[in-house]
């Protein structure tokens, strides 16, 4: 069963990543994933990352002049 940690865990050892990567490993239905995503945002254990470009640098789904809009989570930065 994914966790909380397993999620915090996994966004810290990969630095960036998305909902959908993220089900994909742990083979998760992704508003799964983005509930637990957006409970450890809000316990301010990360943080969103608006990124105009695909994390995995090779998109092919899409046109080139096409930006892709994906959220990204990375570990919170402790003020």
């Amino acid at each position: 069963m994914i966790s909380l940690l397993n999620i915090r865990n996994t966004v810290a050892l990969k630095g960036r990543t998305d909902a959908q990567s993220l089900s994909h490993q742990f083979s998760a239905p992704l508003p799964m994933v983005e509930a637990m995503l957006k409970q450890l945002v809000t316990m301010g254990k990360l943080e969103e990352v608006d990124t105009s470009s695909c994390l995995s640098g090779g998109c092919k789904q899409c046109p080139e002049t096409q930006k892709c809009d994906t959220k990204a989570y990375q570990l919170a930065v402790k003020k």
